[in-house]
C-alpha cells in the first residue's frame, strides 16, 4: 500500500477507511474530505467508492429521500451532486472527477410565462426542480455537467467537458455542449459505430 500511495497517502487512506466503517458501513470507501448535507435524505446504496472532496446534498421538497445511489457506484474526486426532487443513480455507474449533477436551478428559463426576471437576484429566484435519472452502467467523463430533467440511458458514455441538457438514449456515446450522441453500440456487430443525428448508423 505504501509503495502505491506513499506514507502520507497511506495514512489518509487508513483514516478514510476507519471513517467509512464508522459512519457509512455499507460503503466500500469514502475518501476524506467528504461533505454530506442532510444525510437522512440520501441513500448511498451499497459498496460506494468516492474520491476526495465530494459534496452530496439533499434539500427535499417533501420529507423523503431524494438522492438515491445504487450498488457498486464509483465517484471520483470533487463530484458535486444536489437533489431537491429526485436524483437517482443506477448500479455500476462510474463518475470521473469534477462532475456536477443537479435536479434543480435558481429560476425558470423555458421561454414561457413562468420565466424568472433578470431583475431579481439569482439567489432570490424560485427554485425549480425536475428529476435526474442515471441508469445502470453509465460512465460520465471529467467535468461533465448533468442538468435538471435529464435521463441518461443504460450503458451510455458521456465524454469529458460535456453538458447534458436533454435526455440520452441507452448504449450511445455522447459529447459536446449540449451533449449529442455520436456513436451507438450495434448489438449485431458488437461494435460502437458512428451515427447520424437521427440515431441511424452511418453507412460507408
Amino acid at each position: 500500500m505504501i509503495s502505491r500511495y506513499g506514507v502520507k497517502g497511506t495514512i489518509e487512506l487508513l483514516i478514510s477507511l476507519i471513517y467509512t466503517k464508522l459512519f457509512h458501513s455499507k460503503s466500500r470507501i469514502i475518501r476524506l474530505p467528504f461533505d454530506i448535507r442532510n444525510k437522512k435524505y440520501i441513500d448511498l446504496g451499497e459498496r460506494l467508492t468516492t474520491g476526495a472532496g465530494c459534496r452530496l446534498e439533499a434539500f427535499p421538497l417533501d420529507n423523503k429521500i431524494t438522492l438515491h445511489i445504487g450498488k457498486d457506484v464509483q465517484i471520483n474526486d470533487y463530484v458535486h451532486i444536489t437533489a431537491m426532487e429526485e436524483v437517482r443513480i443506477g448500479n455500476n455507474v462510474l463518475l470521473a472527477s469534477k462532475i456536477y449533477i443537479s435536479d434543480c436551478s435558481h429560476g425558470s428559463y423555458a421561454g414561457n410565462e413562468d420565466d424568472s426576471s433578470p431583475e431579481v437576484p439569482p439567489v432570490q429566484r424560485k427554485l425549480v426542480a425536475k428529476p435526474v435519472i442515471i441508469e445502470d452502467n453509465v460512465w460520465l467523463g471529467e467535468f461533465v455537467s448533468v442538468l435538471p430533467g435529464v435521463t441518461i440511458g443504460k450503458g451510455t458514455i458521456v465524454g469529458a467537458n460535456s453538458v447534458v441538457t436533454k435526455s440520452l438514449p441507452p448504449f450511445v456515446i455522447a459529447v459536446g455542449t449540449p451533449a449529442i450522441p455520436i456513436k451507438r453500440f450495434n448489438v449485431e456487430t458488437e461494435r460502437w459505430e458512428k451515427t447520424n443525428p437521427d440515431g441511424s448508423f452511418i453507412t460507408n
